[in-house]
């Protein structure tokens, strides 16, 4: 039995895009001619990023998401092969385009800019997610999107949990990231919730210590509340809510913040599912989100977590 638990992935559900990502040295101005210092292809969207640092992390994992037969999907379908991501349970749509998005990074500013062609395939809907197995999973975690279709899948994990053993139960975590209303109705659904430093000053937080006294309210009772706040850090509050702070670990020269967020999130989880402590899983979620400022992609992920 143990080894078969050990065995359970982690999901993530939410987006997958192309991410076609031009390094510059200086932000570009409106209708100029410049060179690029690099460009790149890469499998992105917040779901499928925390995927590749789960994978890289050594957490067997699995991405659920929209996806639609094409040369973009291809490209996508054998990157998630390459991290040894299982794809099993992406929803092919048989109309649509694949999404992408063009990404400006610019070393001067370490600003990462993005433009995503949010293209009209069809989301992940609670139907297919009735399809999944639940009883290979101890994590699942949401990247919030499509909130009434989401709410659905988190009840079905919900009634899951009430027929298992406190042991088997599956973990359910979401980022709510974008500050948009029908998004928070996500906050009440979830063992562990990560909520964006957008999202806390939208509702008229200023501070990590405000967004942790003032969310709480909106989580289910025991839930776990994780705001990161940029160069400030990372602060939480545990199903107490026992407040706890990590400070920032930057790296010596900002090179590439893409992604930082699903690093960060995904390191996180990385840790609790293996059974560390918040305070552990929070202080290494911003050392890894920290060194992976430092390089570009994530190949470097598994050397950071371990400086």
């Amino acid at each position: 039995m143990a080894r078969r638990e050990e065995q359970k992935k982690i999901l993530c559900v939410g987006l997958v895009c192309l991410d076609i990502i031009s390094v510059v040295e200086e932000f570009p101005r409106e209708d100029s001619d410049s060179r690029c210092l690099s460009q790149r292809w890469q499998r992105g969207g917040n779901a499928s990023n925390s995927c590749t640092v789960l994978s890289l992390l050594g957490s067997p994992c699995a991405f659920m998401g929209s996806l639609c037969a094409g040369p973009v999907a291809s490209f996508i379908a054998d990157d998630f092969s390459r991290r040894s991501i299982d794809i099993s349970a992406v929803a092919w749509q048989p109309t649509g385009l694949t999404p992408s998005a063009c990404c400006v990074v610019c070393t001067s500013s370490a600003s990462r800019t993005v433009l995503l062609a949010d293209t009209n395939i069809a989301e992940v809907t609670s139907e297919d997610f009735d399809a999944v197995d639940l009883s290979a999973f101890k994590w699942i975690h949401w990247e919030g999107r499509n909130a009434d279709e989401q709410v659905k899948m988190m009840a079905r994990v919900e009634r899951h949990n009430q027929t298992v053993a406190p042991e088997q139960r599956i973990v359910v975590s979401v980022e709510i990231e974008k500050p948009r209303e029908e998004l928070y109705r996500l906050f009440p659904c979830a063992d562990v919730v990560f909520a964006s430093k957008d999202v806390a000053r939208h509702l008229g937080f200023g501070t990590p210590a405000d967004a942790l006294r003032g969310l709480r309210p909106r989580l289910r009772p025991g839930a776990v509340l994780i705001c990161a706040w940029a160069e400030q850090g990372a602060d939480a509050a545990d199903g107490d809510g026992t407040p706890l702070h990590s400070d920032a670990f930057p790296p010596e020269r900002l090179l590439d913040t893409l992604g930082a967020g699903d690093t960060f999130n995904a390191a996180v989880i990385h840790r609790l599912a293996g059974g560390a402590p918040l305070r552990e899983a929070l202080t290494f979620g911003c050392k890894v989100a920290g060194a992976k400022c430092g390089f570009h992609g994530y190949d470097d992920i598994a050397r950071a977590a371990l400086d």
